[in-house]
């Protein structure tokens, strides 16, 4: 039965009608992030899916956010903090937590926790069974920012079984469609291809590049066409001379010709025949 099932059962039940259920409008209790290094993994994983993801509406990624998973909620249980998490066929819109009872049942449908040494036994342990038996999130991965430690895992009939990495040591997440693995000590996101996937100021950085690639290009041809100027000047210049050679010539022959014919006059008036000589 889901959570949306067993409430709709208890408000039902006359035994249950005194009960007053908790707000679902339940503040975050997260404590403080370990280090700076766990901060700016959690930001880049955020910030590279919604980048990604930036045309969809249908989904809700969040870091160090409370999960309220029991409508007879306590302060001291029943709520997870996972350092990143994510759920599908969702609004796409701000919370303060995540409120299970107030979205329909829903629990995230991948989570990854980042190890510490303060942390790293329950995130084994303890988190691993409570995401696996309690929320049923079907992928689950650790990663530990000062070692490396990487590791996932997948739900299959119940249980969390390790998900095989590809030869470039990437792990396979079903529900996102992407590959994860570790990126110049980060964990990043990669496309089924295995392209890295950007974050918003490396997509700004390589339009940039790619830019000024096509400047480059522009100029290169500009000067190419300026060099396919100047040998058509050359050419025409050269063709000019011909010309010019070519008039001083037909001149030169013309004036042979005159003279040709002012001597050929002369001789018919001695009364000889120019032919004949």
């Amino acid at each position: 039965m889901t959570v949306t099932e067993q409430l709709a059962s208890l408000e039902t039940s006359p035994e249950w009608e005194d009960i007053e259920f908790p707000p679902g409008d339940l503040e975050s209790q997260e404590l403080p992030l370990e280090s700076y290094l766990h901060l700016q993994q959690i930001l880049l994983l955020i910030k590279c899916l919604d980048w990604l993801w930036r045309d969809r509406t249908d989904y809700f990624d969040a870091g160090n956010l409370t999960i309220y998973y029991s409508p007879h909620q306590k302060k001291s249980s029943d709520f997870r903090g996972p350092d990143f998490f994510v759920v599908l066929d969702t609004e796409r819109r701000s919370r303060k937590s995540w409120v299970v009872w107030e979205e329909g049942g829903k629990y995230p449908n991948i989570i990854v926790e980042l190890l510490s040494s303060s942390t790293a036994k329950t995130d084994r342990t303890e988190k691993k069974k409570i995401y696996q038996e309690i929320f049923r999130t079907p992928e689950y991965f650790w990663f530990d920012p000062e070692s490396l430690e990487f590791q996932g895992f997948a739900l299959i009939q119940g249980t969390y079984q390790p998900i095989t990495p590809n030869d470039m040591g990437h792990l396979w997440s079903e529900q996102l469609q992407l590959f994860l693995g570790i990126e110049n000590r980060q964990l990043r996101f990669f496309s089924p291809d295995g392209v890295l996937v950007p974050t918003p100021e490396e997509s700004a950085t390589e339009a940039q590049q790619q830019l000024g690639s096509v400047q480059n290009e522009l100029v290169n041809t500009q000067n190419q066409l300026g060099s396919v100027q100047n040998e058509l000047v050359t050419t025409q210049n050269q063709l000019g001379s011909v010309e010019n050679e070519l008039v001083t010539t037909q001149n030169q022959l013309e004036i042979e010709r005159q003279q040709k014919d002012q001597l050929a006059a002369k001789l018919r008036e001695l009364g000889i025949d120019p032919e004949q000589l």
